[in-house]
């Protein structure tokens, strides 16, 4: 047999309402919906070949070999993949990221997304972007939502099978950017996937949080339909906060923040008080996003750049969905 290869580039996506806690580990099934942007900025590009010589997956992150020991949640994916398109061979993948890894820029939602379709477009079998979205899912939950551009939403489903993203509006038309601000791009202390369990597991405002993103659900849709960037800023705002209350209350309780984190929201506030429309948004990480019009781009640029210096700042509009590179 020859070998099966296939490239995959997929964009990451920032939540503009979260998802935040698992009801099932396992399928990676949320306790809510989300909704978020797909970022031009930002990706992962993936090279998959299946071939029956080899004898276990490999895998290269950026041209470095993944040691056997560290591989496990890939090793996990790899077979939930091989179950799914009926593949018995290992592969040999090899990732690269336009994107800092596990720094709350959401490099996972890329780094899966663009996994999923290289493997879906591999094996030859007939498959729908679903399909992808839901493989996506078992490795990263955003990822399942960068598997489409511009605005997706993820259902929360109940099954494997009904969990998956789909698109709001593919190609946004009309002005909604968003400026990362890198103030760390280090490994972060507290993984997502820890970060939510034990969020889920001992704050006792969580059941709240469940009601609060149904409510933003309906509201960021009609904003999205009005085409209203501040309502839409305004809810992600909101939205953020919200979730990272949620880490304080935790026990042990534990925070994503960081000085400069704090003095990014700062500086946002200020500008607002000063008319300069803009808003702001965290993951679970210290790096801020700026929401804003990108009529008020300049504007927000120069009096950033004034305190965190021009080469942090990264500007992005809305992004492509996965794109299959020949």
């Amino acid at each position: 047999m020859t070998d099966l290869i296939a490239t995959a580039k997929a964009h990451t996506n920032i939540a503009l309402v979260k998802y935040w806690g698992k009801r099932d580990e396992t399928l990676i099934l949320p306790w809510t919906d989300s909704l978020s942007l797909t970022l031009n900025e930002f990706y992962t590009t993936t090279k998959v070949t299946f071939s029956e010589t080899l004898e276990h997956d490999n895998f290269y992150i950026d041209r470095i070999l993944v040691d056997q020991k560290n591989n496990q949640k890939l090793t996990n994916f790899m077979n939930v993949a091989r179950e799914k398109i009926g593949l018995t061979y290992f592969a040999n993948v090899e990732s690269f990221n336009c994107v800092p890894i596990s720094a709350g820029l959401a490099s996972s939602s890329s780094a899966f997304a663009a996994l999923a379709g290289a493997i879906y477009e591999a094996s030859g079998v007939d498959y729908t972007l679903n399909d992808v979205s839901k493989l996506a899912r078992r490795g990263s939950g955003s990822a399942t939502r960068s598997v489409f551009g511009g605005l997706a939403e993820w259902k929360k489903g109940s099954t494997d099978d009904d969990s998956y993203a789909q698109p709001i509006q593919e190609t946004v038309d009309f002005g909604i950017e968003m400026i990362a601000i890198l103030l760390d791009t280090t490994k972060k202390k507290v993984s997502s996937r820890l970060g939510m369990q034990t969020t889920v597991d001992t704050s006792p405002f969580f059941n709240e949080w469940v009601k609060v993103v149904e409510k933003d659900m309906q509201i960021m849709h009609q904003a999205i339909e009005k085409k209203d960037i501040n309502l839409i800023g305004e809810i992600a705002e909101s939205n953020a906060m919200r979730m990272h209350s949620l880490t304080l209350s935790a026990s042990p309780s534990f925070t994503y923040f960081n000085a400069d984190s704090l003095l990014a929201m700062q500086e946002v506030e200020k500008l607002r008080t000063n008319g300069v429309k803009c808003f702001y948004t965290m993951d679970a990480g210290p790096n801020v996003k700026v929401i804003y019009d990108r009529k008020n781009r300049e504007t927000i640029l120069q009096e950033l750049s004034k305190v965190f210096g021009r080469d942090r700042l990264v500007v992005s509009q809305p992004g492509p969905g996965i794109e299959f590179i020949k």
